[in-house]
Protein backbone atom coordinates (compact mmCIF):
# COMPACT_ATOMS: atom_id res chain seq x y z
CA UNK A 1 0.00 0.00 0.00
CA UNK A 2 2.94 1.97 1.38
CA UNK A 3 4.29 1.72 -2.43
CA UNK A 4 1.38 2.23 -3.98
CA UNK A 5 0.75 6.11 -2.44
CA UNK A 6 4.41 6.47 -3.14
CA UNK A 7 4.85 5.41 -6.66
CA UNK A 8 1.54 7.72 -7.68
CA UNK A 9 3.08 10.76 -5.72
CA UNK A 10 6.27 11.27 -7.16
CA UNK A 11 5.32 11.56 -10.85
CA UNK A 12 3.10 14.71 -9.36
CA UNK A 13 5.91 15.51 -7.40
CA UNK A 14 8.16 15.79 -10.16
CA UNK A 15 5.49 17.98 -12.49
CA UNK A 16 5.18 20.04 -9.47
CA UNK A 17 8.84 20.49 -9.21
CA UNK A 18 9.24 21.05 -13.33
CA UNK A 19 6.46 23.83 -13.28
CA UNK A 20 7.90 25.60 -10.53
CA UNK A 21 11.06 24.89 -11.76
CA UNK A 22 10.21 26.67 -15.05
CA UNK A 23 7.91 29.45 -13.45
CA UNK A 24 11.37 30.45 -11.64
CA UNK A 25 13.39 30.70 -14.93
CA UNK A 26 10.51 32.76 -16.01
CA UNK A 27 10.21 34.89 -13.20
CA UNK A 28 14.22 35.51 -13.17
CA UNK A 29 14.11 36.68 -16.51
CA UNK A 30 11.79 39.42 -15.40
CA UNK A 31 13.85 41.83 -13.39
CA UNK A 32 16.22 41.64 -16.39
CA UNK A 33 13.19 42.81 -18.76
CA UNK A 34 12.13 45.58 -16.25
CA UNK A 35 15.62 47.22 -16.02
CA UNK A 36 15.92 47.23 -19.87
CA UNK A 37 12.56 48.32 -20.35
CA UNK A 38 13.64 50.95 -17.27
CA UNK A 39 15.99 52.43 -19.52
CA UNK A 40 13.70 52.96 -22.73
CA UNK A 41 13.31 56.41 -23.55
CA UNK A 42 15.26 60.01 -24.12
CA UNK A 43 18.17 60.57 -21.38
CA UNK A 44 20.53 63.53 -20.91
CA UNK A 45 23.10 64.52 -18.39
CA UNK A 46 26.41 65.73 -17.01
CA UNK A 47 29.50 63.35 -16.77
CA UNK A 48 33.15 62.97 -15.55
CA UNK A 49 36.57 61.17 -16.62
CA UNK A 50 37.86 60.71 -12.83
CA UNK A 51 40.88 59.17 -13.09
CA UNK A 52 43.48 58.58 -15.51
CA UNK A 53 45.19 60.84 -18.46
CA UNK A 54 41.94 63.12 -18.90
CA UNK A 55 40.55 63.36 -15.10
CA UNK A 56 38.81 66.25 -14.61
CA UNK A 57 37.26 67.19 -18.37
CA UNK A 58 33.57 67.12 -18.21
CA UNK A 59 30.94 66.21 -21.13
CA UNK A 60 27.09 66.37 -21.31
CA UNK A 61 25.57 63.34 -23.06
CA UNK A 62 22.00 62.47 -24.48
CA UNK A 63 21.32 58.86 -25.43
CA UNK A 64 18.10 57.31 -26.53
CA UNK A 65 17.93 53.87 -25.04
CA UNK A 66 15.70 51.21 -26.51
CA UNK A 67 15.11 47.50 -26.49
CA UNK A 68 15.50 44.70 -28.95
CA UNK A 69 11.88 42.74 -30.15
CA UNK A 70 11.60 39.59 -28.84
CA UNK A 71 15.20 39.69 -26.73
CA UNK A 72 16.27 40.48 -23.46
CA UNK A 73 18.50 43.49 -23.78
CA UNK A 74 19.20 46.98 -24.63
CA UNK A 75 20.88 49.23 -27.01
CA UNK A 76 21.91 53.31 -26.13
CA UNK A 77 22.48 55.85 -28.86
CA UNK A 78 23.57 59.36 -28.83
CA UNK A 79 26.24 61.02 -28.52
CA UNK A 80 28.73 63.08 -25.84
CA UNK A 81 29.41 67.22 -25.89
CA UNK A 82 32.52 68.24 -24.80
CA UNK A 83 32.88 72.40 -25.79
CA UNK A 84 32.61 72.16 -29.22
CA UNK A 85 33.26 68.37 -29.81
CA UNK A 86 30.44 65.72 -30.11
CA UNK A 87 31.56 61.90 -29.87
CA UNK A 88 28.81 59.53 -31.19
CA UNK A 89 28.55 56.92 -28.26
CA UNK A 90 26.56 53.35 -28.15
CA UNK A 91 26.34 50.54 -26.15
CA UNK A 92 24.50 47.29 -27.24
CA UNK A 93 23.69 44.59 -25.21
CA UNK A 94 21.67 41.36 -25.43
CA UNK A 95 21.25 37.87 -23.91
CA UNK A 96 22.52 35.28 -25.86
CA UNK A 97 21.56 32.06 -24.34
CA UNK A 98 23.64 30.74 -21.30
CA UNK A 99 26.49 32.25 -22.28
CA UNK A 100 24.85 35.30 -20.34
CA UNK A 101 24.92 38.97 -21.56
CA UNK A 102 27.40 39.64 -24.83
CA UNK A 103 27.41 43.04 -26.49
CA UNK A 104 29.39 46.27 -27.51
CA UNK A 105 30.20 49.75 -25.90
CA UNK A 106 31.56 52.20 -29.07
CA UNK A 107 31.77 49.39 -31.22
CA UNK A 108 33.44 46.75 -29.34
CA UNK A 109 37.53 46.22 -29.06
CA UNK A 110 38.05 45.29 -32.90
CA UNK A 111 36.69 49.24 -33.25
CA UNK A 112 37.27 52.12 -30.74
CA UNK A 113 35.07 50.82 -27.81
CA UNK A 114 34.98 47.94 -25.25
CA UNK A 115 33.18 44.63 -26.04
CA UNK A 116 30.81 43.18 -23.03
CA UNK A 117 31.81 39.79 -22.02
CA UNK A 118 29.46 39.06 -19.32
CA UNK A 119 27.30 40.53 -16.94
CA UNK A 120 24.13 40.31 -14.83
CA UNK A 121 20.88 42.30 -13.73
CA UNK A 122 21.28 42.58 -10.28
CA UNK A 123 17.56 43.70 -9.73
CA UNK A 124 15.32 45.48 -11.81
CA UNK A 125 17.00 48.76 -10.99
CA UNK A 126 20.61 47.89 -11.14
CA UNK A 127 23.08 45.96 -14.17
CA UNK A 128 27.15 45.23 -13.90
CA UNK A 129 28.29 44.35 -16.68
CA UNK A 130 32.11 42.96 -17.60
CA UNK A 131 33.86 45.21 -19.91
CA UNK A 132 37.11 43.84 -22.17
CA UNK A 133 39.64 45.52 -24.54
CA UNK A 134 42.92 43.44 -25.04
CA UNK A 135 44.43 43.55 -21.62
CA UNK A 136 42.03 46.24 -20.21
CA UNK A 137 39.38 44.67 -18.04
CA UNK A 138 36.61 45.95 -15.78
CA UNK A 139 32.70 46.34 -15.75
CA UNK A 140 30.26 48.86 -16.94
CA UNK A 141 27.31 49.80 -13.96
CA UNK A 142 24.10 51.52 -14.75
CA UNK A 143 21.66 52.06 -11.96
CA UNK A 144 17.95 53.41 -12.36
CA UNK A 145 17.18 54.64 -9.00
CA UNK A 146 14.14 55.97 -10.05
CA UNK A 147 11.85 56.36 -13.26
CA UNK A 148 13.58 59.29 -14.08
CA UNK A 149 17.26 58.92 -13.10
CA UNK A 150 19.99 56.80 -14.17
CA UNK A 151 23.91 56.90 -13.02
CA UNK A 152 26.58 54.92 -15.63
CA UNK A 153 29.87 54.15 -14.26
CA UNK A 154 32.34 52.57 -15.86
CA UNK A 155 35.58 50.86 -13.51
CA UNK A 156 39.09 49.45 -15.08
CA UNK A 157 40.87 46.75 -13.13
CA UNK A 158 44.15 48.28 -11.51
CA UNK A 159 46.51 45.46 -9.85
CA UNK A 160 43.73 43.73 -7.31
CA UNK A 161 41.36 47.15 -7.37
CA UNK A 162 38.28 48.18 -9.35
CA UNK A 163 39.14 52.25 -10.03
CA UNK A 164 36.37 54.23 -11.49
CA UNK A 165 37.20 56.10 -14.80
CA UNK A 166 33.44 57.63 -16.31
CA UNK A 167 30.78 58.71 -14.47
CA UNK A 168 27.30 60.01 -16.18
CA UNK A 169 24.38 61.44 -14.23
CA UNK A 170 21.46 60.87 -16.68
CA UNK A 171 17.78 61.88 -16.36
CA UNK A 172 14.81 61.13 -18.18
CA UNK A 173 13.51 63.49 -20.91
CA UNK A 174 10.97 61.98 -22.74
CA UNK A 175 7.52 61.24 -21.19
CA UNK A 176 7.67 57.33 -20.83
CA UNK A 177 5.62 56.15 -18.15
CA UNK A 178 7.45 53.07 -16.84
CA UNK A 179 5.53 50.65 -15.16
CA UNK A 180 2.56 52.17 -15.58
CA UNK A 181 -1.26 50.21 -16.06
CA UNK A 182 -2.64 51.41 -19.56
CA UNK A 183 -6.28 53.20 -18.93
CA UNK A 184 -9.09 51.11 -20.37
Amino acid sequence: MKSVILSSLLPLAAVITAVVGIAGAASAAEPDRQFFQSAEGKWNGPGEIVAGKYKGTKFNCSFTGSTPDGKVGMSLDGGCRVGMFTQQMSAKIERKGREGYKGSFMGGATGSGLDIIGGNVVDARKVVFTINRNQLRGVMQARIPDDNSMTVTIAVRVDDQLVPVIGMSLKRVDAVEVGSIAPN
